[in-house]
């Protein structure tokens, strides 16, 4: 008998979420797929794996001996696939977060380093499924807490801790200000250039600073997001201070200040599945990090939420020498 690992590994998912809905996605599949994948398991096998009531998903006796071997086998497969990459092959990391330009930290510190294959994906959760299946080597993005089961099996290690700036229309009252503090913003109103679920650093900030009037938009790129914030007097957005902003005229970026927010940007791998490349990609980032600061926090001076507060090394939840801030001038 042949059993193909994809329909393994969609029985494995809904095991271990109990609900195809979430093991779906958990795959980036449809939930259709994965049902047929779990169906055709069965099939072959000749027992039934899933008892499916309404809305809920058990384990048979046949599921539960079936479980352990499954999960088994597929990290033998998993390691059989790690094992025969070669060590010369590139190093696999897809970013997302694209309207704040991820790739940019991470070429910044490429040039001369390990062989480096960006790819871009669609968010955080398929990052992290990705890293999962085994399908890339590590993502760069934010990092913060998601429905995917099995992220806490995943490394993390934040490596950049970036100013951000407040983004308004020529228009708002506070667009002259040579800096602005968040409380000064409490009563504008927050763009948020996609779904609010998908951008968890705005709805922190948000909830932190008391701003209550919120915007959500659909995600058509930072030329669509300016032309928003030209055309509504009240609102505004953030942005990280070095991430390249369309030459728009009518839009101004002000430094934030006391406390200075700042995106903490991540890099996170299955240190199970460790790419012989990605400790020499991990110490240049280091090596960049001292080098332009990019680990400088004070929790007296700036503002993380909380989370992200928490992944910092101990090293560096202390106070650090002023940063010299480099935000978007005149726009």
């Amino acid at each position: 008998m042949e059993l193909d690992l994809a329909q393994v590994r969609a029985f494995v998912a809904v095991a271990g979420t109990r609900h195809f809905g979430h093991a779906a996605a958990e795959l980036s599949l449809t939930q259709q797929a994965l049902s047929k994948r779990v169906a055709r398991l069965e099939e072959l096998l000749g027992v039934r794996l899933l008892e499916r009531g309404h809305g809920t998903v058990t384990l048979s006796p046949a599921g539960e001996g079936f479980l352990e071997p499954a999960r088994r086998a597929l990290a033998a497969a998993d390691a059989a696939v790690t094992a025969a990459r070669s060590a010369e092959s590139p190093l696999r990391v897809d970013v997302w977060g694209h309207l704040y330009d991820p790739a940019r930290t991470v070429s910044e510190v490429v040039g001369g380093g390990p062989p480096v294959d960006l790819g871009r994906a669609r968010d955080l959760p398929a990052v992290l499924s990705a890293l999962l299946r085994g399908e890339v080597d590590a993502g760069f993005g934010r990092v913060h807490r998601t429905g995917v089961a099995r992220q806490d099996a995943l490394a993390r290690r934040v490596v950049r801790l970036e100013p951000v700036d407040a983004v308004l229309g020529a228009a708002h009252p506070l667009a002259d200000a040579a800096q602005l503090r968040p409380d000064d913003l409490r009563g504008s109103r927050l763009l948020f250039p996609a779904a609010a679920d998908r951008l968890e650093f705005l709805r922190c900030f948000a909830d932190r600073f008391g701003i209550e009037d919120r915007a959500e938009g659909v995600n058509l790129g930072a030329g669509h997001l300016l032309d928003r914030l030209r055309a509504d007097p009240a609102a505004f957005t953030l942005f990280p201070a070095d991430a390249r902003l369309p030459d728009v005229p009518g839009v101004r970026s002000v430094p934030l200040a006391d406390p200075t927010p700042l995106y903490a940007w991540s890099l996170v791998w299955d240190e199970q599945a460790r790419h012989p490349r990605l400790g020499a990609l991990l110490q240049r980032l280091a090596e960049a990090g001292r080098a332009r600061r990019w680990l400088e926090y004070d929790p007296a001076r700036d503002w993380l939420p909380p989370d992200d507060a928490a992944a910092l090394p101990p090293d560096n939840k202390g106070t650090s020498p002023i940063r010299e801030h480099r935000g978007h001038e005149g726009r």
